[in-house]
């Protein structure tokens, strides 16, 4: 790999997401793991409705859709007697601008080998048992040191390895927040026969414990979640079968039920830690290695994938030489407060299912997030360009640069159905024309920033808006244009094509923060 190159440390779904991402834009990449092969962990097991559009992007949402579940009950169960059986997404439905309206069940193994299965089709493929110890840059690139001594040369270096990332530890980034040793978890992989798969399991009881089994979809294995058992002084005790056996027995009172067949077995405690910078010169940090938080909600491996979707774009236009000076440093902008507030909210939903679960009519339904991945209102992408004349009409909030950018069901040019989020597809900038009136501006900056930028007219030949549903979401009644950044947020809604322009070529010339 040469110069311009990018080497990623880590191989979960947050390296992997990164990969795909530059190897799809034709960047070279090389991806390694200290692990010496894949884990069959479930570990982090649910992707929001957000990430299924990212990995939609990535070409493998239709793939997790087959592995996983959507659709998985809760039964709660207080001092043994069953209480209810509840759906918090039963009355969800999709949208023409929100296709997928709840999220996946579905181990992170699964999720990573599927990730992998997709890279592979890039030709590219995991370094297994690779560890990097330490790196130095220069302002041609990065050389990291492999435990072997071997050195890697690379244009650029991206940390996804984890909480206890070396990477982040040579960039000699802050890594702030609290680990609650008293509040802890054990978590495993275990099969148990004569226990129903379809709900998940939520045994609780009035002394405040209890005990989880959530059936991993494409398994015989169900996740267990527990508070640990305490040893005679009160500290708690290593996990193992054993344990897990009598933790079960106490809780979910149900007989004649044998757990087997561990996979897994761990202790999970309360971390609640971020860094400070997500970017030091040519090194990067992503996933659990920049932020990690609490369990509830499910936010860890979703905001990870994330952090990927966004570094990736603009990392293959640094690497293709296509990118501004400035541009990598939006990607901190844009995600450290992300972070923040994934910290925050994951805290709060802790709090909230400690509580709960001591009620006999709640349960980790408690922990129910927000959605993620709304948008970058406040991202210096978002005002890179000020149009002259507003593209939308009605309340300006509806829809601002810097948004999600949403789907809507189209016709092509032949018309046959086609979703906006696989126009979006293209690993380039999208330019909608709403209009015959702009149809001439559209194909002239499609033809004049090919490199950059794929144009389509609405109404005027490329796609047909037969239904109005893209005019609905994207707020136009007159002639307008809007340009879709590659990670599929509004960089601009206006009438001016001189705007588009401008804004395309500010991003080869991105000026640096002071």
């Amino acid at each position: 790999m040469t110069d311009d190159g990018v080497l990623i440390v880590g191989a979960g779904p947050t390296g992997l997401t990164l990969a795909i991402e530059l190897a799809r834009r034709g960047a070279g990449v090389r991806i390694v793991d200290a692990a010496p092969a894949p884990h069959r962990e479930s570990r982090g097991k649910g992707l929001q409705s957000r990430t299924l559009e990212v990995l939609e992007d990535v070409g493998v949402t239709e793939r997790v859709l087959t592995a996983g579940t959507t659709r998985l009950p809760f039964r709660k169960y207080f001092d043994g007697a069953h209480v209810n059986d509840t759906d918090p997404f039963a009355e969800t439905r999709p949208t023409p601008d929100a296709p997928y309206e709840r999220g996946v069940l579905i181990g992170q193994w699964q999720v990573e080998k599927l990730l992998r299965e997709r890279l592979a089709e890039f030709g590219v493929g995991v370094e297994p048992g690779t560890e990097v110890t330490g790196f130095e840059q220069d302002e041609d690139g990065v050389t990291a040191v492999l435990a072997d001594g071997e050195r890697i040369r690379a244009g650029y270096l991206v940390g996804c390895d984890g909480g206890r990332s070396r990477v982040r530890k040579a960039m000699g980034v802050r890594f702030e927040g609290t680990t609650e040793e008293t509040q802890s978890m054990v978590v495993g992989d275990v099969e148990a026969e004569g226990i129903s798969r379809d709900v998940w399991h939520q045994w609780f009881a009035s002394d405040g414990g209890g005990v989880m089994l959530c059936p991993m979809p494409g398994t015989n294995s169900f996740q267990f979640q527990a508070g640990p058992e305490l040893d005679a002084s009160g500290e708690p005790l290593p996990p193992s079968l054993e344990s897990f056996q009598r933790i079960f027995e106490r809780y979910a009172r149900v007989p004649g039920v044998t757990l087997t067949d561990p996979t897994w077995l761990s202790v999970w405690r309360v971390n609640v830690r971020m860094v400070d910078r997500m970017r030091v010169g040519r090194a990067f940090l992503a996933g659990d290695a920049a932020h990690i938080h609490p369990i509830a909600g499910g936010l860890g491996m979703n905001t990870g994938i994330q952090d990927a979707y966004n570094l990736g774009w603009k990392l293959a236009l640094a690497t293709a030489g296509q990118a501004g000076p400035g541009l990598l440093d939006t990607y901190e902008e844009e995600r450290l407060p992300v972070a923040a507030w994934t910290l925050g909210i994951s805290t709060d939903l802790y709090a909230r299912v400690r509580e709960a679960v001591r009620e006999p009519g709640t349960g980790v339904e408690a922990a129910a997030p927000p959605p993620m991945g709304t948008g970058y209102r406040w991202s210096s992408l978002a005002t890179l360009a000020t149009p002259a004349t507003p593209a939308t009409t009605g309340d300006p909030a509806v829809l601002r640069p810097g948004d999600r950018a949403p789907d809507a069901p189209c016709l092509d040019a032949s018309g046959n159905p086609i979703r906006l989020f696989q126009v979006y597809a293209d690993p380039r900038f999208t330019l909608l024309g709403f209009g015959t009136e702009v149809a001439g501006a559209v194909g002239k900056l499609g033809a004049e920033h090919d490199d950059l930028l794929q144009a389509f007219t609405v109404d005027g030949g490329d796609l047909r808006d037969h239904e109005g549903h893209a005019r609905r979401a994207y707020g136009v009644t007159d002639p307008a244009l809007v340009l879709v950044r590659p990670d599929n947020h509004i960089a601009l809604l206006t009438r001016d094509p001189a705007e588009v322009a401008n804004y395309l070529s500010r991003i080869t010339t991105f000026p640096p923060k002071e």
